[in-house]
């Protein structure tokens, strides 16, 4: 179970969001560069990074953050956040970015999705965020009427290298991830799954692990909020 403790950037801070809510965030002290600094020495090997100034702008906007992360602490990032072109895959793959995680733009255009799997194979996830078994899209604002397990039939075949699945109405709440929802999109999907979205406690990683076809699980709010002490999450972390 690959354990990928969370960074979301905002305005080049550290921040949280509950339920992707812009108007519910949380700052932290640390900036992203120390807080990489402290997953590093802790001794984790996995980062999950989410560009929330690029989601909003569907620009890359913390390119250079970024960058140092990866150059510095020599850990396997995926990073999300508003990446909508070839052009934007490939500055974060120069940068030593290991996954490249398409959301809104592979949603609304699977040709997009079909192209970037063959252009740049291996570093392609699929982040899905859902709601109420529906894909949302644009930093969640919007419903896309599709339902998750249709979308990911008709692109189970296209090479997406990872899958990120969210439940919305769990994330930064702390009341567990959605495990059944999840369990069916595992069942189905050609890739491994990475399980995003209220993760609460230690147990809730214990019970991820037995799951089929689960690579990882993203930790975020927390571990800001102290609830899943570093020393004992990176004990889980193979």
């Amino acid at each position: 179970m690959k354990i990928f403790p969370a960074i979301d950037i905002k305005d080049k801070k550290c921040v949280r969001l509950v339920k992707g809510d812009f108007d519910k965030k949380t700052e932290y002290e640390l900036s992203p560069i120390e807080q990489a600094g402290k997953f590093k020495d802790h001794g984790f090997k996995n980062l999950h990074i989410v560009d929330l100034d690029g989601a909003l702008t569907g620009e890359i906007v913390n390119l250079d953050i970024i960058q140092d992360i990866v150059g510095k602490f020599n850990l396997k990032v995926e990073v999300g956040g508003g990446i909508r072109n070839s052009d934007n895959i490939k500055k974060y793959i120069d940068a030593g970015v290991e996954k490249v995680i398409l959301g809104s733009a592979a949603i609304k255009d699977k040709n997009f999705l079909k192209e970037s799997c063959k252009k740049f194979q291996k570093h392609i996830a699929l982040g899905l965020d859902a709601k109420d078994g529906y894909l949302s899209v644009s930093g969640w604002k919007e419903s896309s009427n599709q339902l998750t397990l249709d979308y990911l039939k008709e692109i189970n075949d296209y090479g997406v290298s990872r899958l990120i699945y969210t439940d919305i109405n769990r994330d930064g709440m702390k009341q567990s991830p959605n495990f059944n929802e999840t369990m069916k999109v595992a069942e189905m999907s050609n890739c491994p799954v990475i399980i995003s979205g209220g993760v609460s406690s230690i147990d809730d990683i214990k019970k991820a692990k037995k799951l089929e076809n689960v690579e990882g699980i993203i930790v975020g709010k927390a571990i800001y909020d102290g609830d899943i002490k570093l020393e004992e999450l990176v004990k889980e972390d193979a």
